[in-house]
């Protein structure tokens, strides 16, 4: 039996050899995550991007070391990282978009706050 059906990290698909990154499908997922997050205040969205951004950046070193053997895992990997970008931008300004809606509704309401304690 061949070593290569033993190892966890060897691609099921049978492509001669072809291993898959240890965080690759952790970091496609994250991306997915971090995009879809943006609609929960933005929050889980800006933590699921940088996780997934760190997990990429720990398996770029061993995919630079060896392209070749990394080639497929590494897209579903570059994908997230992608994503992972993405979600964290659109989550940041989600965020700020809240901030400043919570900051405008309470400037508004205190100003207005005299004219309803009339009762």
């Amino acid at each position: 039996m061949s070593d290569d059906l033993l190892d966890p990290h060897v691609n099921a698909g049978g492509n001669g050899g072809n291993k898959n990154l240890p965080n690759a499908t952790a970091v496609l997922v994250l991306g997915i995550c971090s995009i879809v997050g943006c609609i929960l205040y933005g929050i889980p969205s800006i933590v699921c991007g940088i996780i997934g951004m760190v997990l990429y950046k720990k398996d770029k070193p061993l995919y630079d070391a060896n392209p070749a053997l990394y080639e497929l895992s590494h897209k579903n990997a570059k994908a997230g990282y992608i994503c992972s970008i993405i979600g964290l931008i659109i989550g940041a300004l989600f965020l700020v978009f809240v901030i400043i809606y919570v900051v405008f509704a309470v400037s508004v309401l205190s100003s207005a706050g005299g004219s309803f304690n009339r009762f």
